[in-house]
Protein backbone atom coordinates (compact mmCIF):
# COMPACT_ATOMS: atom_id res chain seq x y z
CA UNK A 1 0.00 0.00 0.00
CA UNK A 2 1.53 3.47 -1.04
CA UNK A 3 1.60 6.35 1.21
CA UNK A 4 -1.08 8.31 -0.02
CA UNK A 5 -3.49 5.26 0.78
CA UNK A 6 -2.29 4.62 3.98
CA UNK A 7 -3.03 7.93 4.79
CA UNK A 8 -6.35 7.90 3.82
CA UNK A 9 -6.69 4.82 5.83
CA UNK A 10 -5.13 6.10 9.06
CA UNK A 11 -7.58 9.28 8.88
CA UNK A 12 -4.62 11.81 8.95
CA UNK A 13 -5.19 14.61 7.41
CA UNK A 14 -2.49 17.10 5.56
CA UNK A 15 -2.55 20.71 6.35
CA UNK A 16 -2.64 23.25 3.63
CA UNK A 17 0.52 25.31 3.17
CA UNK A 18 1.99 27.45 6.43
CA UNK A 19 0.84 30.22 6.66
CA UNK A 20 3.19 33.17 7.67
CA UNK A 21 2.83 35.86 10.07
CA UNK A 22 1.98 39.09 8.34
CA UNK A 23 5.52 40.76 7.57
CA UNK A 24 7.44 37.69 7.68
CA UNK A 25 9.17 37.01 4.33
CA UNK A 26 11.49 33.75 4.21
CA UNK A 27 14.20 33.89 1.72
CA UNK A 28 14.69 30.05 1.04
CA UNK A 29 12.62 27.19 -0.40
CA UNK A 30 10.43 24.75 2.38
CA UNK A 31 11.36 22.10 -0.05
CA UNK A 32 14.19 21.78 -2.58
CA UNK A 33 13.65 19.13 -5.31
CA UNK A 34 16.91 18.74 -6.96
CA UNK A 35 17.49 15.45 -9.58
CA UNK A 36 16.30 12.45 -7.02
CA UNK A 37 16.84 14.22 -3.95
CA UNK A 38 14.20 16.49 -2.00
CA UNK A 39 15.76 18.73 0.55
CA UNK A 40 13.13 19.52 3.64
CA UNK A 41 13.71 22.96 5.20
CA UNK A 42 13.26 23.26 8.85
CA UNK A 43 9.24 22.44 9.35
CA UNK A 44 7.39 22.85 12.70
CA UNK A 45 3.72 21.60 13.81
CA UNK A 46 0.82 23.02 11.90
CA UNK A 47 -2.95 23.01 12.26
CA UNK A 48 -5.29 21.90 9.31
CA UNK A 49 -5.39 25.34 8.35
CA UNK A 50 -1.84 25.62 7.45
CA UNK A 51 -1.46 28.39 11.14
CA UNK A 52 1.34 27.42 13.56
CA UNK A 53 0.04 24.67 16.02
CA UNK A 54 0.66 25.03 19.83
CA UNK A 55 1.43 23.98 22.19
CA UNK A 56 4.22 26.73 22.42
CA UNK A 57 7.28 27.10 24.42
CA UNK A 58 10.32 25.00 25.81
CA UNK A 59 10.20 21.12 27.23
CA UNK A 60 9.56 20.69 29.76
CA UNK A 61 8.61 23.49 31.35
CA UNK A 62 5.81 25.02 29.17
CA UNK A 63 5.15 22.44 26.80
CA UNK A 64 4.83 18.29 28.42
CA UNK A 65 6.81 15.20 27.13
CA UNK A 66 3.19 13.86 25.13
CA UNK A 67 2.62 17.27 23.70
CA UNK A 68 5.79 17.77 22.36
CA UNK A 69 5.39 14.05 21.08
CA UNK A 70 2.33 15.41 19.51
CA UNK A 71 4.04 18.33 18.30
CA UNK A 72 6.47 16.27 16.64
CA UNK A 73 3.64 13.93 15.30
CA UNK A 74 1.78 17.63 13.70
CA UNK A 75 5.34 18.29 12.10
CA UNK A 76 5.50 14.92 10.12
CA UNK A 77 2.32 15.98 8.89
CA UNK A 78 3.63 19.20 8.01
CA UNK A 79 6.25 17.81 6.17
CA UNK A 80 4.57 15.40 4.47
CA UNK A 81 2.03 17.98 2.79
CA UNK A 82 4.57 20.36 2.09
CA UNK A 83 6.24 17.10 0.11
CA UNK A 84 2.99 16.16 -1.66
CA UNK A 85 3.01 20.15 -2.81
CA UNK A 86 6.50 20.07 -3.71
CA UNK A 87 6.53 16.65 -6.46
CA UNK A 88 2.74 16.06 -6.37
CA UNK A 89 2.10 12.82 -4.64
CA UNK A 90 3.40 11.30 -1.82
CA UNK A 91 4.07 7.83 -3.39
CA UNK A 92 7.00 9.40 -5.55
CA UNK A 93 9.10 9.13 -2.64
CA UNK A 94 11.83 6.19 -2.80
CA UNK A 95 13.11 6.76 0.42
CA UNK A 96 13.60 8.94 3.51
CA UNK A 97 17.27 9.09 4.03
CA UNK A 98 17.87 11.39 7.38
CA UNK A 99 15.65 13.30 9.61
CA UNK A 100 17.57 16.22 11.92
CA UNK A 101 14.87 17.11 14.95
CA UNK A 102 15.46 20.33 17.09
CA UNK A 103 13.57 20.48 20.60
CA UNK A 104 13.14 23.79 22.21
CA UNK A 105 14.30 22.47 25.82
CA UNK A 106 15.28 23.84 29.14
CA UNK A 107 19.31 23.41 29.52
CA UNK A 108 20.09 19.93 30.40
CA UNK A 109 16.37 18.02 29.11
CA UNK A 110 17.74 14.25 28.57
CA UNK A 111 14.07 13.14 26.31
CA UNK A 112 14.61 14.73 23.14
CA UNK A 113 14.63 11.42 21.64
CA UNK A 114 11.30 10.72 22.89
CA UNK A 115 10.04 13.90 21.25
CA UNK A 116 10.92 13.05 18.10
CA UNK A 117 9.95 9.54 17.93
CA UNK A 118 6.63 11.47 17.46
CA UNK A 119 7.88 11.96 14.06
CA UNK A 120 9.38 8.93 13.30
CA UNK A 121 6.83 6.69 14.17
CA UNK A 122 3.94 9.28 12.16
CA UNK A 123 6.67 8.59 8.57
CA UNK A 124 7.07 5.14 9.74
CA UNK A 125 3.20 4.38 9.98
CA UNK A 126 3.07 6.62 6.64
CA UNK A 127 5.58 5.00 4.34
CA UNK A 128 6.48 1.39 6.01
CA UNK A 129 9.81 0.43 6.84
CA UNK A 130 11.02 -0.18 3.92
CA UNK A 131 10.57 3.64 2.74
CA UNK A 132 9.79 5.34 5.86
CA UNK A 133 13.15 3.85 8.20
CA UNK A 134 15.73 7.15 8.17
CA UNK A 135 18.68 7.88 10.39
CA UNK A 136 18.19 10.56 12.92
CA UNK A 137 19.14 13.38 15.06
CA UNK A 138 17.34 14.51 17.98
CA UNK A 139 18.84 18.41 19.36
CA UNK A 140 17.91 20.21 22.19
CA UNK A 141 18.16 23.90 21.36
CA UNK A 142 17.73 26.79 23.96
CA UNK A 143 15.14 28.16 21.54
CA UNK A 144 13.12 27.73 18.24
CA UNK A 145 11.50 29.97 16.06
CA UNK A 146 8.16 31.17 16.72
CA UNK A 147 8.70 29.58 19.78
CA UNK A 148 7.41 26.31 18.47
CA UNK A 149 8.32 22.69 20.67
CA UNK A 150 10.25 21.12 17.15
CA UNK A 151 11.31 21.78 14.32
CA UNK A 152 12.15 18.99 11.60
CA UNK A 153 14.78 19.05 8.37
CA UNK A 154 14.96 15.94 6.41
CA UNK A 155 16.64 14.43 3.24
CA UNK A 156 14.53 12.22 0.89
CA UNK A 157 14.85 10.66 -1.97
CA UNK A 158 12.61 10.15 -4.85
CA UNK A 159 11.85 6.60 -6.99
CA UNK A 160 13.68 5.89 -10.14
Amino acid sequence: MGAESRIRELGLVLPVAAQLPPGMVLPFSWIRVRERRVLVSGHGPLAEDGSPSGPFGAVPAEVSLDEARESARLTALAVCAGIRRAVGDLDRIGAWLTVSGFVNAVPGYPQTTAVLNGFSETILDIFGPDIGDHARTAIGASALPLNLPVIVAAELELRN
